[in-house]
């Protein structure tokens, strides 16, 4: 370790957002980081464990203990900590394709695992990820390095979300020919149109493509396979196909009310606003929460993205609903470490709602029973009833609604973020692959096949809707097993 003492030294520090009131003014990245002196002082508060848990990606309790993709923590660590940076950055993308990627929109449970959590506030391990990989680039670091050998094996990837760039990199750098399908007119998938531009700034996602495209990964945008090309075709012309579409099948709210104007699907009004501030133009499928109350239905990042973005609108209010309980502020005796805390949380979103309209926006154990319009047909209220949580005979979760308390709450804008179903399926139809109970992408994890010979599947389209996180390892680990089944072995990690 850098500094055996450090832990004791040294309280956790994080750098400050920008306020709250001036950052919800504009896109721009809301987060800032600390000078190298003091991420060197929060680095030496690694304990550089005997037994580290922070890089170990367990599933306990069904969320991820630890790093997903089995960072290299207490070395970066120690390497920042005497200043060897440039080292520090080899370390880190041993295992990461993307730091600048996950070190933005990572929740960090290789923070909720971090040993020194037990008693003390964790290692700020996301924070010095991003200042490492932001010095790289910085530095002239990071440069484009095509393989020196090309094998002559040609792969192509669907979805260019960060699964399938994972994917892609891993198999270029093997000395594959790869070719990365897109149906937007952008690369990234969701971290391009799904996540808003103050959380990841889409210059950075377009950094990472460019590097990756000179260094011989071909992109192509606006080609849905499946429809612009035929998914025939894509098996005849490339010798393995590994599928990274996502579980793009957002969950719906079928209540009464459900088709009046102004309700929309989150990850629709989402997209279409990145989309509209990429290309300056304010129009075309753009939704404005300009003077409107708006309601979320969704507790999680998706829900919290929308607040976010709806005050960015200058919307008149916003409420957001989930129907589970509020967490507690510390751990429960239920969920000790190194699980995953289930603690409560307030996000950006709900920190710009404070200051914008002092208050939480989130509203806990609301049901949505109705939506009532006007007379055009436009959305103007939902209805609601508050419910309590149990558990059924089976254990499954018992919703139980509670007499007199319906409440109405005026909605001109209604956002649904319940999550997602799993992947379309037009083009596993056409395919023939196999689905699970969950109608995921039947692929088992330490072989990531399908069964149509020479079909890969990776990331939320083979393990259901997940963290970035996940996704890269998904790409990682089936880059691997294509490798494998082009070549008869590998040495991808």
């Amino acid at each position: 370790m850098g500094k055996p003492t450090g832990f004791i030294e040294y309280s956790r520090e994080l750098a400050q957002d920008r306020f709250a009131d001036e950052r919800a003014l504009d896109y721009l990245e809301f987060h800032l980081t600390l000078s190298d002196d003091r991420l060197t002082s929060q680095a030496a508060r690694c304990m550089s464990c005997g037994l580290p848990f922070c890089h170990t990606g367990a599933l306990i309790s069904g969320m991820a203990s630890g790093c997903p993709l089995n960072n290299l923590i207490p070395e970066w660590n120690h390497l920042v900590y005497n200043g060897l940076w440039k080292e520090a950055l080899h370390r880190l993308s041993k295992t990461n394709n993307f730091p600048e990627f996950t070190a933005r929109v990572c929740p960090a449970p290789c923070e909720g695992s971090c040993t020194l959590a037990l008693r003390e506030a964790p290692v700020t391990i996301k924070q010095i990820e991003y200042a490492i990989i932001e010095r790289g680039f910085e530095e002239g670091w990071i440069l484009p390095t095509p393989p020196p050998v090309r094998i002559g094996k040609r792969v192509a990837v669907v979805g260019s979300g960060p699964a399938g760039l994972a994917c892609a990199d891993q198999l270029n750098n093997a000395g594959h020919w790869v070719t990365v399908f897109e149906r937007a007119d952008r690369i990234g998938g969701l971290l391009m149109y799904g996540i808003p531009n103050m959380k990841l700034d889409k210059r950075v996602v377009e950094r990472r493509v460019d590097l990756m495209a000179a260094e011989g990964v071909v992109f192509v945008p606006n080609t849905e396979v499946g429809v612009d090309l035929a998914a025939s075709q894509l098996l005849a012309e490339f010798d393995a196909v590994v599928l990274c579409g996502g579980a793009t099948r957002p969950r719906d709210l079928r209540i009464e009310g459900r088709e009046l104007a102004g309700i929309h699907l989150a990850v629709d009004f989402l997209s279409a606003d990145t989309r509209s501030m990429l290309d300056d133009d304010g129009i075309g499928d753009w939704v404005s929460a300009r003077h409107k109350d708006v309601i979320v239905i969704g507790g999680g990042d998706t829900g919290t993205d929308c607040v976010a973005t709806a005050i960015r609108h200058g919307c008149n209010s916003v409420a957001q609903f989930e129907i589970l309980p509020e967490l507690p502020l510390r751990r429960l005796p239920s969920n000790p470490w190194p699980e995953w805390p289930r603690i409560l949380k307030v996000d950006y979103g709900q920190e710009e709602a404070l200051v914008a309209f002092g208050k939480d926006p989130r509203e806990y154990c609301v049901q949505t029973k109705r939506f009532v319009g006007d007379s055009q047909g436009r959305v103007r209220e939902a209805h609601t009833v508050r419910v309590e949580v149990g558990r059924d005979d089976r254990g499954g979760m018992k919703f139980t609604e509670i007499r007199g308390s319906e409440q109405r709450w005026p909605a001109q804008l209604v956002l649904l973020a319940m999550g997602f179903l799993g992947p379309e399926e037009g083009l596993l139809n056409q395919l023939g692959v196999e689905r699970d109970g969950r109608s995921n992408v039947k692929a088992p994890y330490d072989k990531f096949t399908t069964n149509v010979p020479g079909v890969f599947a990776a990331g939320d389209m083979r393990r259901g809707q997940s963290l970035v996180v996940w996704a890269i390892r998904e790409g990682r680990s089936a880059a691997r097993e294509v490798d494998r089944y082009l070549m008869g072995t590998t040495a991808l990690a």
